[in-house]
């Protein structure tokens, strides 16, 4: 049974990444998926825009539309949303990927670049979420799934990377009062969170390619965000998911293929307490 069939996802970000992973996977059950992202030419060192991540949807049996947006905006987030409703007939999942990264401390970290990040982050998650709701709440098993950590108050992580520690866990923080709020509608809200860390070009470029070894492969985040977006919406809502507890959940016990190097010892994600020192020494 191909469970996500006609039923359409908004989805902020998605040209690359993890984003897209998950509309592939989506896609692959013939899945509508509006991508909205302001990637309408290649960056020069991470490939992919909104058009040929519609492409890439599409070859795997998905309807796309990619729309240009910057989710920092009301108005540009309104037409984003009408657009999607007007094309594909109404919104059943909103996922909530883009997200801005700038790994500073405090006094390294410029206004512009905290403005940024809250401002994606943040802002971008309430504002994708807010439009959505009135369409979700005729939705088939509605579902707001948002990808940041879960709520992890050691003082560790606000110390190396204050802003960007307060941005994710803002991102978290909406995702876990729409739980709450839109219960009785029953609208899931989830969030959703690496156990590991994945190899995409981000951590490439931003945190180092050191780390690839030690990283899974995007896929396993995208399988754990199809089993969670198949769960019951009027039950599944709340949570502060890791990947792997969701496919260990679903049977999963063999995570060797998602690895980069099954060789190699993984290196735990941001937010999650094993080894954080990793990411700053490797």
């Amino acid at each position: 049974m191909s469970f996500f069939k006609d039923k359409t996802i908004i989805m902020s970000g998605g040209s690359r990444g993890v984003g897209l992973e998950i509309a592939k996977v989506l896609g692959k059950d013939g899945a509508n998926i509006a991508i909205l992202a302001k990637t309408t030419e290649p960056h020069p060192t991470l490939p992919g825009t909104i058009y040929t991540a519609a492409e890439e949807i599409e070859s795997v049996g998905g309807n796309a539309l990619p729309i240009v947006c910057d989710i920092r905006f009301e108005e540009q987030v309104e037409n984003a949303v009408d657009e999607a409703v007007k094309k594909f007939g109404g919104i059943d999942i909103c996922v909530n990927n883009a997200s801005a990264i700038h790994l500073t401390d405090t006094v390294n970290t410029p206004m512009k670049r905290y403005d940024l990040m809250h401002g994606i982050n943040v802002r971008g998650t309430f504002l994708l979420s807010q439009k959505t709701i009135p369409h979700l709440k005729n939705g088939k098993n509605p579902h707001i799934l948002t990808l940041s950590p879960p709520l992890n108050f050691n003082r560790k992580w606000f110390g190396m990377t204050l802003a960007y520690t307060t941005a994710k866990y803002g991102m978290t923080l909406i995702a876990h009062g729409l739980a709450e709020e839109l219960g009785k509608f029953g609208i899931a809200s989830n969030c959703l969170w690496p156990r590991t860390s994945l190899d995409t070009a981000a951590v490439r470029n931003v945190i180092g390619a050191e780390l690839v070894k030690g990283s899974r492969k995007p896929s396993i985040y995208a399988d754990a965000a199809y089993a969670v977006l198949k769960r019951d919406s009027s039950t599944c809502t709340g949570n502060f998911f890791l990947d792997q507890d969701v496919l260990e959940d679903e049977g999963v016990t063999d995570f060797d293929h998602y690895a980069v190097d099954p060789e190699a010892t993984l290196v735990s994600d941001f937010f999650v307490d094993d080894n954080p020192e990793d990411w700053l020494q490797a």
